[in-house]
């Protein structure tokens, strides 16, 4: 499948400079006469939130709509739609090649992914920590068993990345996301480069979790989704490499990708290339394309798709001229 986030994103960055250039009209979401039936996402737990938000906006649209919602991380979400437990399998990484493949053989046709909403990774510290900025680099040295940067030194107090006074001989604390999670994943690949995380990383079942463990230590640094952050934390600024500039986790910087962790977040569909994606199914994603759809996406914290995105996706699903 095609890295649909790089491609959108390196369109929207070219021809959109200024974050206020981006395309955020979109249209509301046009209910059909009667719709009935039974829905089942199984898959991430970034986006289980998302997912409770966007099915009771559909349900009060359909109250004969019957949607179960199973959250405990990306990694359950190809088996699930592979074997037909689910419709809809919602992910906050891309399926792996080994994941598509399988699909492939058992279905025959691959699976398809729909971007439906931006999120910025976030480095999460206590409310407390004065760290300004962290590279890509330390923090490979942060949570890396054996770190790829500065010649394999890895940092163990808050000192080791520059704090000073009661800071520098603080021990860091950490936390993360447990192996069904496609955020695990995620910063395995682009913060470790595949390489192993330490023994002492406090692996949490939800990406809440996380959070609420780093707001309650000082020392403590941990990542999870934008939208789980909460006053008890801050989402730290990061740099790329040393030298290059900062970027926080805003919308402009998300979308230019600037902010070197940013990612889309998708739902998976059963869809034949060769069929119509089943009625049901499609009006859900319509509902979570339109302008109430998104209007929930930032309610929970994400970032809203473009209109460019939007008609990208729902061409793609031969839905767009049903949804206009």
């Amino acid at each position: 499948m095609k890295r649909i986030l790089a491609t959108v994103l390196a369109f929207c960055a070219m021809t959109f400079p200024a974050a206020l250039s981006f395309d955020l009209e979109l249209s509301p979401y046009k209910p059909v006469r009667v719709l009935s039936g039974k829905l089942k996402s199984v898959g991430s737990d970034t986006l289980l939130r998302e997912m409770e938000l966007w099915a009771e906006g559909f349900k009060a649209i359909y109250p004969g709509v019957e949607i179960e919602i199973e959250g405990k991380g990306s990694n359950t979400a190809p088996p699930a739609l592979l074997s037909g437990e689910s419709q809809l399998a919602p992910m906050s990484r891309q399926m792996t090649p080994d994941e598509i493949a399988a699909f492939e053989a058992k279905r025959g046709y691959r699976p398809t992914g729909v971007l439906v909403a931006v999120d910025a990774l976030a480095i999460y510290v206590h409310k407390d920590n004065p760290v300004h900025c962290l590279t890509l680099e330390q923090l490979d040295r942060i949570f890396a068993e054996n770190p790829k940067s500065a010649g394999g030194k890895s940092a163990h107090v808050w000192g080791d990345l520059g704090a000073t006074g009661p800071w520098a001989a603080k021990p860091i604390t950490l936390f993360g996301r447990n192996t069904l999670s496609g955020t695990n994943k995620f910063f395995k690949q682009n913060v470790l480069g595949g390489g192993d995380f330490k023994e002492a990383v406090q692996q949490q079942a939800g990406s809440e979790a996380v959070v609420k463990a780093v707001a309650a230590e000082q020392g403590a640094i941990g990542y999870s989704g934008i939208g789980y952050k909460t006053d008890g934390v801050r989402a730290v600024p990061v740099a790329a490499s040393a030298g290059k500039p900062c970027y926080d986790t805003s919308f402009e910087s998300a979308y230019t990708r600037k902010y070197p962790l940013a990612r889309g977040l998708y739902v998976y569909l059963l869809k034949d290339p060769k069929s119509p994606l089943d009625t049901l199914s499609g009006e859900f994603v319509k509902y979570i394309l339109s302008r109430d759809g998104q209007t929930q996406a930032k309610k929970g914290g994400y970032y809203p798709i473009t209109r460019n995105i939007r008609e990208h996706e729902l061409t793609r699903l031969g839905l767009l001229a049903f949804a206009e």
